[in-house]
């Protein structure tokens, strides 16, 4: 629940004919974490080298490529397939020999034809682009070419141009820009050009056409409008393709990627002419049972065995040994990082205190109804497995919204109708009444600070037992005593406040006898555990004591959960009092035309407000609720980093083994 899955170091040894089948076997228990072999500096492996595919990788790849590269042009998807047809390998591999070269032959000649038709209607659009500025000058398009002595020139200009030479000029004044069309002497060319730059003259290419300029416009609409339908013609038909052949492809994809990943599996052994090694990492209640199976494929013509392993220096793989209940979490936690092989793994604490904080932060039944249906509802939209986690934990926490909810007595900003259970975080806002969160603020913060206080010093005790059982020799002694002095000087420091002040929900320790210089026993308590843990923090590293202003700041830190909420009440209260006190109750009293529109503008800021409102909530109660655990918890214990398990196998949908 706490540790990792225990996992066991497995080496392998067969002969190289037997490497098939052993490849096979492992595949299809999907428990054989790949130990990757590599030549340099493998002690214990001199003369191996990394092994060679087995035979039809290349065919297998190839067809791995062209089944991908349909899917891809008829935009297919597995996430997408909802069926749970299942085809058996034999059926598979026989369809893939007898359907797909002709499906892919049909594919590439479609795209291919819609790639002719693309560049076509490109080349249509492109011509009405150039054709369509001439359409305000009356003249056929080919009395532009043709003559030796003159040249046409054309383009935009910022205003209208007088030349000085003989020509043949046309002029159109439009909103944005001017065209222009003149045909001149070539002698006189140059000076013209001179002419038309002083007017900001844009050339635009003449095109090379017959006729009208409305006349080929329509003509290459025409075109256009035939090319699209051809293009909307093969469009219909891949997506008959795809709707036809879909599961299909999924299967394939599925297949191929199976068969490719075995037969380049020894790519990753040690390997010589005779035999092949394989190491790995498999959960160490798995392992008799890939013992046996093994044993039994290959006839008992096989080696198998498991070695000791190094904690220190071994990269073992980790994964998650979690109720299902915590499951989703760990979304979160490889969020952060992975836990390491030997340290205690967070993932069911969090599980518990992310949603009661988020629930401290957003306590209103009405929201957390709404974010429930939605985590409920968007199941069905969302297939990936982390966004489905997400899910689960948005639903975990809405439920603990909604609980608060209750004891706070909250709905949309309305008070409930009982008394809250616990505080009332209720607002004085668009009333005169006294009390509600205002006597109230006090005992919330001082819960939040309470929350803090146990919340660090479960960190700082889960550090001390990660480095009694990481650590080794003097290190592991300074290492959990450093830990248990944070403990001491924070407990210190609030025992000597408990002895001076007295604060509500706290113990009192101000009746204490007095000892010395005015103050009481506590007072003294409390310095001793501050100087025994600063002794202990400097033990272990001296660079560690500018640090011990974070106790405070870390403990203050969980104040967010009360502010951030009350902030959300009194922004809900404010939406309520406008829409409803400002708008919708004035207008009631006396309907009419302008008080329904006062209704309906009452309703639109209700709905637009807390819908803003939850928006703010949930992104609120959820970072600051995960940073109290990155920052303020996670810090005092925990290191990350570890390796992710993933077993050489695939979780099949669309075929069976």
């Amino acid at each position: 629940m706490f540790k990792p899955e225990q996992m066991s170091r497995l080496l392998i040894a067969a002969s190289r004919d037997q490497m098939g089948p052993v490849v096979a076997e492992l595949y299809r228990r999907k428990l054989f974490h790949v130990e990757e072999f590599v030549e340099a500096g493998s002690e214990g492996y001199e003369g191996f080298k990394i092994g060679t595919p087995l035979s039809g990788a290349n065919e297998k790849s190839t067809d791995l490529i062209k089944v991908r590269a349909i899917e891809n042009t008829v935009s297919v998807h597995a996430d997408d397939i909802a069926s749970v047809k299942t085809f058996k390998q034999a059926e598979i591999a026989a369809k893939i020999e007898r359907e797909l070269p002709a499906l892919e032959r049909e594919v590439e000649e479609l795209t291919a034809r819609r790639s002719q038709l693309d560049t076509r209607l490109k080349e249509c659009e492109q011509k009405i682009a150039e054709i369509t500025p001439f359409v305000a000058v009356p003249v056929d398009l080919d009395l532009y070419h043709g003559y030796k002595g003159f040249t046409a020139l054309a383009g935009y200009v910022s205003r209208e141009v007088i030349l000085s030479v003989p020509n043949e000029l046309y002029f159109s004044k439009g909103k944005e820009k001017n065209f222009l069309v003149v045909i001149v002497p070539n002698d006189q060319k140059s000076e013209v050009e001179r002419a038309l730059a002083e007017a900001a003259f844009q050339s635009v290419a003449i095109p090379v056409e017959s006729g009208s300029p409305t006349t080929r416009i329509e003509f290459y609409r025409s075109q256009a409008t035939t090319l699209g339908s051809e293009i909307a013609e093969i469009n219909e038909k891949l997506t008959g393709i795809r709707t036809k052949h879909a599961e299909f492809l999924v299967a394939c994809e599925e297949f191929l990627k199976a068969e490719v990943e075995q037969t380049e599996a020894p790519l990753r052994f040690a390997t010589t002419k005779q035999m092949f090694v394989a190491e790995g990492w498999v959960p160490s209640e798995n392992v008799d049972e890939v013992s046996n199976a093994l044993t039994q494929v290959t006839g008992g013509k096989i080696y198998v065995t498991t070695l000791p392993i190094d904690l220190e220096h071994d990269a073992v793989p980790v994964e998650y040994n979690n109720p299902d209940f915590s499951k989703p979490t760990q979304m979160l936690i490889d969020l952060y990082s992975r836990p390491k092989y030997t340290e205690l793994d967070p993932t069911l604490l969090v599980a518990i205190v992310f949603p009661i904080f988020f629930g401290l932060i957003l306590g209103d039944v009405g929201y957390g109804l709404i974010l429930l249906a939605m985590a409920l509802g968007l199941r069905k939209f969302v297939t990936g497995e982390e966004g489905r986690q997400l899910l689960a934990v948005l639903r975990n926490a809405s439920i603990m919204s909604i609980i608060f909810g209750l004891l706070f007595s909250e709905f949309l900003g309305f008070e409930l109708p009982w008394n809250p259970i616990i505080f009332s975080r209720h607002l004085p806002i668009g009333t005169t009444e006294a009390g509600g969160a205002g006597s109230a603020i006090p005992a919330l913060l001082i819960m939040s600070i309470w929350i803090g206080i146990l919340h660090i010093s479960l960190g700082r005790v889960i550090g001390m037992y990660d480095h009694a059982k990481q650590d080794h020799g003097e290190h592991r002694t300074k290492a959990v005593m450093a830990n248990f002095g944070w403990l001491a000087v924070m407990w210190g420091i609030l025992v000597a406040i408990w002895s001076n002040v007295t604060m509500p929900y706290m113990p009192d320790l101000t009746k204490l006898p007095i000892v010395a210089v005015g103050f009481n026993l506590g007072t003294y308590i409390g310095g001793a555990l501050i100087i025994f843990g600063v002794l202990c923090i400097a033990r272990d590293s001296v660079l560690e004591v500018i640090e011990l202003p974070t106790i405070i700041s870390h403990v203050l830190s969980y104040a967010r959960l009360v502010a951030v909420g009350l902030s959300s009440v009194a922004i809900a209260m404010v939406i309520n009092y406008i829409a409803i006190g400002m708008f919708i109750s004035p207008a009631l009293k006396e309907l009419s035309l302008v008080g329904i529109v006062m209704i309906i503008v009452g309703v639109v800021i209700f709905i637009a407000g807390h819908t803003l409102n939850l928006a703010l909530g949930l992104l609120g109660g959820g970072l600051h609720s995960i940073r109290l655990h990155y920052v303020e918890f996670f810090t005092k214990f925990y290191k990350g980093g570890g390796r992710k398990y993933i077993p050489f196998g695939m979780k099949r949908r669309f075929t069976e083994d």
